[in-house]
């Protein structure tokens, strides 16, 4: 090894030994750093709990029982104060709150994902395992643009045009607690990543957790039906009826739920109730001394018994009068008696949903879209979401919706139900509407009963000063 060469090498194990020295300096400055913050944050709760323990004359609070670092997560829990701690963040083809729709089936070809943070599971996608088999979910989150965080008894929905109501009766995001509901639809899981579709949240969206849709306990319609479904089942069951001249059989409802046997070829038995887990007769009979015609649900078992009964009855009476009363006593029926079937709840007429009238007629009506010839070329123009192309592509390309097409369709679902304030609706009827949609700023504006769009641009490009 040259000289050159040996001072090169003394040089490299030099910096190399600064390297190391440097990295451990840095973590001790991360550890110090926590160090602090967990301090801070330490001494602004205790701030915080003597606070709120004294009012504004400087007396203690006596009946005040805020939340301190003392108070166990159960405590909390009971008195309804809990941590909320996101399970992930929604990653939207909606960037801004302008232009988002209020609702999710106003745009079905919306696209999201949400990934699972591992800070929550160590294997985020083992909580999603069997989150296939739906093919909706219920997703919370947080509404955190709200930008001003106060909020009102009563609000203005843009459907009511201005007109006021309270804000329980509506789904506005200035409440109390800041929480959202969305019903999205699941298209995939792919690991630990949900892929979404028919959203109203936006990009960086906090989202706290999420259930299964199940229609049969969501939705009192599908209730209802199953309901009816049920009871005409029920109505198809075999029934038995006592008739000494035939061997049809009917059940009945007895007034003690006691089901009583009677001898249809001896009338001084006729009195006297035997239980069906009894001797076996010619034919059997359920009476109902008060309430005639009452049908009784029976299940699929007894229903088998009865039938083996009947066959046995039928069979006993094609026999000779001898073998009759060989074999009239000689079998017993080991069964016990049929338990009143309860298989699925009953709901009557009150489980029908009703909703406000202006939900169904809202005083501000849908609007037709149109696209110019500029601006249907310009969407054309840009690539599907995962399309092969080579990278050095100048073409625009989404990053959530899979063609121009499903784009055109977003932006109709978008500006049909007029995404505009009612400030912008009445005081701004002359002003463009921008809004984004995935990787395209979208330029349009308003007529009456109708919108068009102008422009379809490439996210972030300048937006003209004047329109065509």
């Amino acid at each position: 090894m040259t000289p050159l060469c040996e001072h090169c090498g003394e040089n490299v194990k030099k910096i190399n030994q600064q390297v190391s020295v440097m990295r451990k300096e840095i973590k001790n400055l991360r550890q110090t750093l926590d160090s602090a913050v967990r301090a801070h944050r330490k001494h602004l709760m205790s701030l915080q709990t003597a606070v709120s323990k004294i009012d504004l004359t400087g007396n203690d609070k006596k009946d005040c029982t805020p939340s301190s670092p003392s108070l166990s997560a159960q405590d909390a829990l009971e008195q309804g104060k809990i941590r909320t701690v996101p399970i992930g963040y929604m990653s939207s083809c909606f960037s801004v709150k302008n232009g988002t729709p209020r609702q999710p089936t106003i745009c079905g070809t919306s696209r999201a994902q949400l990934r699972i943070q591992q800070s929550v599971f160590n294997n985020p996608e083992h909580a999603l395992v069997g989150l296939e088999q739906y093919s909706h979910v219920w997703i919370i989150f947080l509404f955190h643009k709200n930008g001003h965080l106060s909020y009102k008894a009563k609000v203005k929905p843009p459907r009511l045009n201005g007109q006021r109501v309270g804000v329980y009766s509506t789904r506005s995001p200035h409440r109390p607690n800041s929480l959202g509901l969305t019903l999205a639809k699941l298209d995939k899981i792919q690991g630990d990543t949900l892929h979404l579709s028919g959203i109203d949240m936006i990009a960086g969206t906090p989202v706290l957790d999420i259930k299964p849709y199940i229609p049969e306990y969501d939705s009192p319609h599908t209730r209802t039906v199953l309901d009816s479904q049920q009871h005409e089942s029920h109505q198809d069951l075999p029934t038995v009826s006592e008739n000494k001249e035939t061997s049809s059989l009917n059940f009945d409802l007895d007034q003690d739920a006691q089901f009583k046997l009677e001898d249809s070829r001896n009338d001084k038995d006729k009195d006297e109730g035997l239980y069906l887990r009894g001797k076996s007769e010619t034919c059997v009979s359920l009476t109902h001394s008060q309430t005639a015609g009452a049908q009784l649900f029976l299940p699929r078992e007894t229903v088998s018994l009865l039938k083996e009964v009947e066959s046995f009855v039928n069979k006993d009476e094609t026999l000779p009068p001898d073998c009759k009363s060989k074999n009239s006593v000689s079998d017993d029926v080991k069964t016990e008696p049929p338990a009143l079937i309860m298989d699925w709840p009953c709901y009557d007429g009150d489980s029908s949903t009703t909703i406000a009238d202006w939900i169904r007629e809202p005083l501000v009506s849908s609007l037709d879209v149109h696209f110019t010839p500029h601006a249907q070329k310009q969407l054309e123009e840009f690539l599907p979401a995962h399309l092969s192309e080579p990278s050095d592509c100048e073409r625009p390309r989404f990053k959530f919706l899979r063609s121009p097409e499903e784009a055109a369709a977003a932006i109709r679902g978008v500006l049909s139900a007029d995404p505009r304030s009612v400030y912008r609706r009445t005081q701004c009827r002359d002003r463009l509407f921008f809004f984004t949609l995935d990787t395209a700023d979208i330029t349009c504006w308003f007529g009456q009963g109708f919108a068009e769009v102008l422009q379809v641009r490439p996210a972030g490009s300048q937006r003209p000063k004047d329109p065509f």
